[in-house]
Parts: structure tokens; sequence; C-alpha cells
């Protein structure tokens, strides 16, 4: 299996997630593009848009390697390419930690909107979710972790939204963030395109969308930004324009049946 395939999500014709499959061996391995075919899924919002460069994530481990260089000196006698290894290394574990740190966050987020106490060690990052989406939006019921499957022929799982009036997308991100970088806190075209794939797979194509930036190092603070129609408008494009690549690279073939047209 390739590297890219292990990084795609898949979903069937009803929505529902088909992660993982049962191989020949009787055990549980990741869904493929193989099985893909032979099952009739479709890829993920997120495996589509990694087909495009993404400059931010680049930076940030660019960012973490010059970090983990300049705290981790070279031992004595220790040539190059083995300090090398261990700069990238601790990289990845810095990152790792952070990836989990930001998982739980996100589980605790979820249970919250679930009904589900969450775990106390996130309260405090649930509260200033909670918090703002309710100073924000007064009276609103969200919707937590639902997928879906376009005809269009890609799925995805949402974090939080809402059907009431035109509709409401949220996608939750969390990050080491300041008080000053909060307010300093601006979207990204990968994120455009996630929101404006997310809205038109729920059947809402006019739908606010905006980014949560949650905290991991300030617990409690969380930031909303709003994305512009305009830049929703653009990214929808070029989601689909990422996706016809995607469809041809990988010479994959989908139909939707006729009542999903």
């Amino acid at each position: 299996m390739r590297a890219s395939e292990a990084l795609t999500h898949w979903y069937r014709r009803d929505g529902s997630p088909c992660y993982t499959v049962i191989g020949k061996n009787g055990k549980e391995r990741d869904t493929t593009l193989r099985d893909a075919r032979l099952l009739g899924l479709v890829p993920s919002v997120t495996g589509i848009i990694k087909q495009a460069a993404a400059p931010n994530l680049v930076h940030y481990m660019q960012e973490q390697v010059l970090m983990s260089a300049l705290t981790l000196p070279r031992n004595a006698h220790e040539n190059e390419d083995a300090w090398l290894r261990r700069v990238w290394q601790d990289s990845r574990e810095h990152a790792r930690k952070a990836a989990e740190k930001g998982t739980a966050i996100h589980a605790a987020i979820e249970q919250h909107y679930q009904d589900t106490l969450p775990a106390e060690e996130y309260w405090p990052h649930v509260k200033g979710v909670a918090d703002l989406l309710a100073d924000r939006f007064p009276g609103a019921s969200f919707i937590t972790e639902e997928s879906f499957c376009n005809p269009l022929g890609y799925g995805g799982k949402t974090d939080l939204h809402s059907r009431a009036g035109q509709g409401l997308v949220l996608d939750i991100k969390s990050k080491e963030l300041s008080h000053e970088k909060a307010a300093r806190a601006e979207t990204y075209d990968e994120q455009h395109m996630q929101l404006a794939s997310y809205r038109e797979g729920l059947g809402l194509p006019n739908a606010l969308c905006g980014i949560v930036y949650v905290s991991t190092s300030v617990p409690g603070l969380a930031v909303l930004v709003m994305v512009d129609e305009d830049k929703l408008q653009r990214a929808w494009m070029m989601f689909k324009s990422l996706l016809n690549y995607w469809v041809v690279k990988n010479k994959f073939v989908w139909y939707p049946t006729q009542e999903e047209k």
C-alpha cells in the first residue's frame, strides 16, 4: 500500500465511513484504493485537498525541525548523519504529541455536544469553545461528526454544523495559540476548500462557514474566524479541480445512482 493511500479515508454511498476492511487473513487493515474500486467507495475531502501543496503545514514541519536542531546539541564523537536522525526523530515526536493532545481536545468537544461528560482535564478547552459559540450563535443546536457521500464522488465527516436557517458549518482546529496570536488568527485555502466541500456534501450550499481555533497551550482560549462567501465560492471551484485531478491521476471510476444525481 502506498503512503498516500494510508492517509486517505473512504466513505460508502450512504455516507458511512469505511476506514478499514477485513483482509484475506481475517485481520483488520486500512482501506486501500483497490478496496475502494471493488466496494464502490469514495475518497475523503482531506484526501482530495492533500493533492495540493500545503505551505503552512510545510512551514510548521520546518519550524519543528529547526527548533529540534537548536535544542539538541551534537554529542561528542557523533557523526552528522546520526545527529540529523536524532533531530528529525525529535521533531516528529513533538508533532506526534501535539497531534495526540489536539485529538483528545477534539474528542472532548465532540462529547460535550453529544451530551456526554468529557474528561475533566479538557473541560477548560471545551468550555472555551462552548461559551464562544453560545455567545456568537445563541440558541443554536449543533450536530457533531456527521458523515456524508456527495454525488460528485467524495465523502467526509464534519465537526459541527447546524441546519437552522441557511445552515452553519464549523471546523475545529487545535494549535498552540497565545492571546496575541488569537487576535491575529486567519484562515487558509485548504480550510476554505474543506468548509466549501463540507457544506455541499451536507446539502447546505449556502451555509455560513468558519474555523474554530482552540488553544492547546492556553486552556479556555478559543477564537472563531468566519470565512467570506467569495472565498468559499473560489474554494469550491478549487476543490472540484483537485477532485478531477485525483480521479484522473488514480484512473478512478465511480458512478452515482439515478437517485444520487
